[in-house]
């Protein structure tokens, strides 16, 4: 289900209702600069009940992949924040030595 593009529909032509209905449209998610975002992509993972269960418990059972994403994307971003930081600790002790 990866389409490029999302239909033939020319940029001067008025969307209809049948054009929703049969699905020629595909709404992309857009970043604050009007730029699109990239589509999310499917896979199959295995995960622990426990953790499965903390997540949809967390998230009110709906949601709870979207806040799994979150999780990740900030595990991502606190491991290249601490790496900046021990490097900017490792410079001024050498400064300082």
């Amino acid at each position: 289900m990866n389409k490029k593009s999302t239909s033939k529909i020319g940029e001067d032509t008025p969307i209809t209702q049948a054009d929703i209905d049969n699905g020629s449209l595909v709404m992309r998610k857009r970043g604050a600069s009007g730029a699109v975002l990239p589509a999310k992509q499917r896979i199959n993972i295995f995960l622990d009940s426990g953790t499965l269960e903390y997540f949809k418990e967390k998230a009110g059972g709906r949601g709870y992949q979207t806040l799994i994403n979150e999780t990740l994307k900030q595990a991502m971003q606190a491991g290249s924040l601490e790496a900046v930081v021990r490097k900017t600790i490792r410079e001024e002790m050498r400064k300082a030595a």
